[in-house]
């Protein structure tokens, strides 16, 4: 850490404001060397510091790191608690029952707010009427939910009766949503009738239905769905009920299941590079802690800040910094359900404004988006607004290219607000490389430095360190409290994505490829190493797509790679070959329309490929494997120089570039 001031001299280099590192809780490098020098010197003393001072435990622990089962990690394993009475009581009972916990903005622009004895009380009836229902500790329940408070009020009261939820992106299709309710094992669904979005209603409860209706869901016994627009939906007595029927009949208290502190709180779908999506399971006190301890170093969160993140809850960034996180400080958030285009492409800086927000975390994706609409419309450039409240802005889920960041910086931030440009996956429940706003100069393009306790390095094939400057694969070389527990129902698919024998088996690896600067030792983030695509900050598998294309009658055999893109960062290109001859002029157009929807429909519309090209074959060697390099290449528009002696077909190329 002692080369970190060298960075200072750098042009790019962004020192934190004289007013943020006096207000921040870690200022200046030397507190934050402290913190990593604490954790160094007795990592697991480290770890119960800080549990204990950011959990309220109704028993505490007295083990912190079990490693015995390697790398089935345990941590505080003795220990009980519940997510939601830290996340809800634990305020009312300090006096701050008025504060406001959710300012909610639908997508018409209707504000309601929440304070937290409101949001106890309405996370209680739920979670009475779920034991109601018969649904006990253990078991899995599905909430396949829009953006809205009635989302977080299911997820708290699920962790209230130590039921394991899992959130499913409202905008994944019904065979994605029976995928997960039957790897899950759900007993129950939650969902609503339709959800609202840029103006157009979304029918969810009949996707729900469809996906119901596919088999292997007979253990689901209760459909409950809130009425968001009273749309007409298809009933199934017995089954369905309204949200608002089952919670009126209820009691506004309700006494938490406590539960040990590896419970899983909850199973999280994401997509890995075979085409069976990975059930993520998470502990409830280690990513409760991590959860809360991120917000106040990253965001340096306090109860008077309006913090803003704009993610979904079907994504884990909805659940760390939405759903959990910010509840969990005690702080107010503002929770938006319709998108920043719509009326206008103003609509994130007007909330803002309206809002008085402080914090705002958004993504990349749409950073690029607004900026290009900013620079042709000046009505919806944020100049034009008052974002004089906002002290800190964040990104999440992809690298921030320098461009975009600087952008983000002057026009949004002022250029007195620090960008957070924070690096972590659904597997590390948290934040674990980025800056800490009062310490940290920052980098345009690079996520900074490991939060404290978090051990990361770039390493090779075999997992030894590389020098810095030089390329390599993104590990981390110790658990962590908020890390993955296991992936559901298949243990060896862990082990083997995460804690591969070739590196040992003891680094997780996080399927990113890295580099660390020469002198600071600052980290910046290279792209996937797997066959997964990241297209708009989710996760999308290469398999996956291509099964599906396959699942289409018209289609012999599918490649899908990805291409980077200004905007999203990558897209989707396919190569398809058709089981009849090769379409060309409006014929192509037409069959790749068709394809297009196909996969949206088995998928969800974010997988949707950009491009689709037809070929007769695909490239292959004389041992019929497809040479996903050569079709990266075509995909990007590059000449075609690696070695092509030992493809079968070398033709094809021309045909498909």
């Amino acid at each position: 850490m002692s080369t970190t001031e060298s960075i200072l001299e750098e042009p790019q280099a962004f020192l934190p404001h004289a007013s943020v590192a006096a207000y921040a809780a870690i200022s200046g490098m030397d507190a934050y060397r402290a913190l990593v020098a604490e954790a160094e010197r007795d990592y697991p003393a480290f770890w119960a510091r800080l549990a204990r001072e950011t959990l309220q435990w109704k028993t505490p622990f007295s083990s912190v790191l079990d490693e015995s089962r390697a790398p089935f990690y345990e941590w505080f394993r003795d220990g009980t608690l519940n997510a939601s009475y830290n996340c809800l009581d634990r305020h009312v009972e300090a006096g701050n029952g008025d504060h406001v916990a959710v300012i909610f903005e639908a997508d018409d622009g209707t504000v309601t707010q929440v304070t937290y004895r409101a949001l106890l009380e309405r996370v209680c009836r739920f979670a009475n009427a779920l034991r109601t229902r018969g649904i006990k500790k253990g078991d899995r329940v599905v909430i396949y939910m829009p953006m809205s408070i009635e989302g977080i009020v299911a997820m708290q009261a699920c962790a209230r009766i130590g039921a394991t939820h899992s959130v499913v992106f409202g905008g994944f299709s019904s065979k994605s949503l029976n995928e997960r309710i039957v790897n899950v094992g759900a007993v129950a669904l939650v969902t609503c009738d339709e959800q609202m979005r840029g103006g157009k209603a979304l029918p969810l409860k009949n996707i729900a239905d469809e996906a119901l209706a596919m088999g292997g869901c007979e253990a689901v016994k209760s459909v409950i769905v809130y009425r968001r627009t009273g749309g007409k939906v298809a009933w199934h007595e017995g089954r369905d009920l309204w949200m608002h029927e089952l919670t009126q009949a209820e009691e506004g208290t309700c006494e938490p299941e406590w539960v040990n502190a590896e419970h899983p709180l909850f199973i999280l779908y994401t997509s890995g590079s075979t085409g069976v999506p990975k059930g993520v399971q998470h502990s409830t006190g280690g990513f409760l802690m991590w959860a809360a301890q991120t917000m106040k170093w990253t965001f340096d969160a306090k109860r008077s800040d309006v913090f803003w993140c704009t993610a979904d809850i079907g994504w884990i960034t909805g659940h760390s910094y939405i759903a959990y996180g910010p509840t969990a400080i005690g702080a107010t958030q503002v929770v938006f359900e319709g998108v920043p285009t719509w009326p206008n492409a103003g609509r994130f800086w007007q909330m803002i404004a309206k809002h008085r927000v402080t914090v705002f975390y958004t993504a990349p994706t749409a950073i690029r988006s607004l900026i290009k609409l900013a620079e042709s419309d000046p009505k919806v450039h944020p100049d034009r607004f008052d974002l004089t409240t906002l002290r800190l802005l964040g990104t999440v889920g992809e690298p921030i290219n320098p461009a975009a960041w600087t952008w983000f910086y002057e026009h949004v931030g002022h250029s007195h607000c620090p960008v957070i440009d924070t690096w972590w996956q659904t597997e590390t429940g948290g934040h674990m490389i980025a800056p800490m706003p009062g310490a940290t100069p920052l980098v345009p393009g690079s996520c900074t430095l490991p939060l404290p306790g978090i051990m990361a390095a770039v390493v090779d094939e075999t997992g030894r360190d590389v020098p810095n400057g030089q390329g390599g694969i993104l590990v981390i070389k110790r658990p962590w409290p908020s890390m993955l527990r296991n992936v559901w129902g298949d243990p060896d698919r862990y082990t083997k994505s995460y804690f591969p024998e070739e590196l040992g088996g003891k680094l997780y690896l996080a399927g990113d490829g890295a580099v660390r600067d020469e002198d600071t030792g600052y980290f910046t983030i290279t792209g996937r190493i797997d066959d997964v695509l990241n297209v708009s900050g989710h996760r999308l598998g290469t398999m996956e797509i291509e099964s599906a294309l396959v699942a289409n009658p018209l289609v012999a055999e599918a490649a899908v790679v990805g291409r980077a893109d200004d905007t999203t960062g990558e897209v989707v290109v396919a190569f398809v070959v058709l089981k009849g001859k090769r379409p060309t002029g409006d014929d192509a157009i037409a069959i790749a329309n068709e394809l297009r929807a196909w996969v949206g429909k088995e998928i969800g519309p974010i997988a949707k490929p950009k491009e689709i090209r037809f070929g007769e074959n695909l490239p292959k060697t004389r041992s019929g494997k497809i040479m996903r390099r050569l079709l990266r290449s075509l995909a990007a528009g590059e000449e075609i120089t690696q070695d092509v002696s030992t493809l079968e077909n070398p033709a094809i190329l021309d045909q498909l570039g």
